[in-house]
């Protein structure tokens, strides 16, 4: 995250956020354990460590999840979204009414473990590529309902986003192409649909589609499931004309011959689909 802006959410998003999955959590009665074991006016200090070297994602989310069961909460933040920890280190800590502290703790840790795993996983494939200008970038392949806070993981992790959802850019894909009669014309069309703020991309399975798209001015081309030797002719016949985005089974033992081709992006579903957790837990006392 050095020299960068630090990525950041809406305030409303996390509310809305943290307040569904506190309510799918407590259901009708709220925590029935904590109601029958702990005095309604009991405090208790807490910590939030990791088990594991990572990079943190989700603390506005933690922080939110404390909070609304507790408004009195004391929270103290000792790390950062986007920051690089190592196992032990502490990342929250949390003192206040001990009934609400385990009622938020599920939900916080939640959130933060699973989006810490995408944002370690997409620091991982952007250290691999780190030698380029390649940019590693997540797709529409989410979780539903998390797209937002995933894709705001990947940056934390050091990745880029793609297009949030079918309203904000133009994909065309081979399914449009069919459709819309050929390459060229789904571009034109598209381009004539659009206003001038909305990027136009396509995808392409060959060279010869490449030269087809790029005679048609699209802002992107999208190379399908090409080998990096074939990358590397796409980049010489593109001479800068467009942004080139590589995908298609790309991983972390291919990435990094993918990005020496010399493409602009390379997406990948595998950093929000098939990231693992980050190991973080909270060690709490009563006091």
């Amino acid at each position: 995250m050095t020299g960068k802006r630090p990525p950041a959410l809406s305030p409303l998003l996390i509310d809305e956020k943290v307040r569904s999955a506190l309510d799918e959590d407590l259901g009708r009665a709220g925590d029935i354990t904590s109601q029958a074991t702990i005095d309604p006016e009991a405090t208790a200090i807490a910590a939030i460590s990791t088990r594991e070297d990572g990079v943190v994602a989700g603390l506005p989310l933690v922080v939110a999840a404390f909070r609304v069961m507790d408004p009195e909460v004391t929270i103290e933040l000792e790390s950062a979204d986007g920051r690089t920890v190592s196992a032990g280190s502490v990342l929250v800590r949390v003192e206040g009414n001990a009934r609400a502290m385990l009622a938020a703790e599920r939900v916080a840790l939640n959130f933060l473990m699973h989006l810490s795993g995408i944002a370690t996983l997409t620091a991982a494939y952007a250290a691999e590529i780190s030698h380029t200008e390649a940019r590693v970038c997540c797709t529409r392949k989410t979780i539903p309902g998390l797209r937002v806070l995933e894709k705001y993981a990947v940056r934390c992790g050091g990745g880029s986003n793609h297009r949030f959802g079918l309203d904000d850019a133009v994909l065309i894909k081979d399914n449009h192409i069919a459709i819309a009669g050929g390459v060229a014309k789904a571009v034109e069309a598209a381009k004539a649909h659009v206003g001038h703020l909305v990027k136009v991309e396509v995808e392409v399975d060959t060279l010869s589609q490449l030269e087809e798209a790029l005679n048609a001015g699209p802002d992107a081309v999208l190379l399908d499931n090409m080998s990096p030797k074939v990358l590397e002719e796409a980049v010489a016949i593109n001479a800068g004309r467009a942004r080139l985005e590589a995908s298609g089974n790309i991983d972390l033992t291919t990435i990094k011959a993918v990005a020496e081709s010399g493409v602009d992006y390379i997406s990948t579903s595998k950093i929000t689909m098939a990231a693992p957790t980050l190991d973080v837990g909270l060690d709490i006392r009563i006091r």
